[in-house]
């Protein structure tokens, strides 16, 4: 896990669900390019044209919701958003993200789009560049550990191989 991250932001309201970061009809593949050419797609259908990696996700509340599904933070990270900053998140969508990788912050910060925007997950804050800092939800250790080994599956594998040792 890269910290702090700092990227480019895109900004999004309340209430951004599932259907809108990974629309339904392209669900049947596992290819992860399907998913990142048609990442936000429901919201803004050129997202996924101009998004370079590195960028970062500012949201508001409710970020995530709707379906369980996991292939929504897979797009995100897929399409090159390297982080997602919200007001709040789906339950579903949080523990999402941190399986697959997906680093997040709960924050409620003053920013525009196209900002330049530095995520310290360590701390917990988010400073955008000519608004200040602003204080987050650091997440817990063992979350952070998750992200650091690159997600749920990675990180298993590594303490089994620890254990094996």
């Amino acid at each position: 896990m890269k910290n702090p991250i700092i990227g480019r932001i895109w900004k999004f309201g309340n209430d951004i669900d599932t259907d809108v970061i990974i629309p339904g009809k392209y669900l049947r593949t596992k290819d992860m390019q399907v998913f990142a050419a048609h990442a936000m797609e429901g919201i803004d259908p050129e997202f996924a044209k101009k998004v370079k990696p590195g960028d970062i996700i500012v949201a508001g509340s409710n970020f995530g919701c709707g379906s369980s599904r996991e292939q929504a933070p897979l797009a995100l990270k897929h399409a090159g958003i390297a982080c997602v900053v919200a007001k709040s998140f789906a339950r579903i969508f949080f523990r999402n993200a941190i399986n697959v990788g997906l680093p997040l912050i709960e924050a409620d910060i003053d920013c525009q789009e196209g900002d330049e925007v530095r995520v310290d997950l360590l701390k917990g804050e988010v400073t955008v560049s000519d608004k200040g800092t602003f204080r987050g939800n650091k997440l817990p250790d063992f979350l952070l550990q998750i992200l650091a080994d690159g997600g749920l599956v990675a990180h298993r594998k590594k303490i089994q191989g620890e254990q094996k040792e």
